[in-house]
């Protein structure tokens, strides 16, 4: 396993994510729930930081490597997937909606390995609809952590955020369909299909 800065930011973001989840399990004397908003708030908020900077750093420096290709889109769907259930369980979002994000990331992460083994990963490499899906996420969830309104009610986060979010399952939908209907036919031609 190679060792380099890219991929300590990486390690770093997976041990970040019990963080954004387990502040929620502190006893309430500890803080307070506005206090753990802000807290799994600004966790998540830099460990999506260090999800932007572990990708540039490994490009600039030429640091890419197989394993950090592996690790960086399986730290990304832990974080999403841990902050989705944590505002499931808080009821700030919709089960469905958690779902949908969570299902597709599952279907797509298996897809990928399906079409590395058959040598036509290329086919379904992250496409721009893809990176507009995780941007539009990677907004709504801290949104949705933080919770409580700004500027003396002035603007209602929480209600951003769920807008955000149900764009980003919007995007989630298409772009699953985007990337299953490239793989369709080396699908069709491995399955035996006519």
């Amino acid at each position: 396993m190679p060792f380099n800065i890219p991929i300590l930011l990486t390690w770093l973001r997976v041990a970040l994510i019990p963080l954004v989840v387990g502040v929620y399990y502190l006893p309430e004397h500890w803080l307070h729930l506005a206090d753990r908003n802000l807290a799994s708030t600004l966790v998540f908020i830099v460990a999506a930081i260090t999800d932007w900077f572990d990708g540039y750093l490994a490009r600039r420096w030429n640091e890419t490597s197989a394993f950090g290709a592996f690790l960086d889109p399986v730290a990304d769907k832990l974080m999403v997937a841990g902050a989705l259930l944590v505002l499931v369980q808080l009821d700030r979002v919709n089960a469905v909606i958690a779902f949908i994000i969570i299902g597709r990331e599952i279907t797509i992460s298996a897809l990928r390995e399906w079409m590395a083994e058959i040598g036509a990963r290329k086919s379904v490499a992250v496409s721009s609809l893809g990176k507009i899906k995780t941007a539009a996420q990677m907004v709504a969830i801290p949104l949705l952590l933080f919770h409580d309104p700004l500027f003396g009610g002035g603007l209602d986060i929480h209600r951003c955020g769920e807008i955000l979010l149900w764009i980003a399952g919007v995007l989630t939908v298409w772009s699953m369909f985007y990337y299953l209907r490239r793989a369709w036919p080396l699908i069709k031609e491995k399955s035996g299909a006519v």
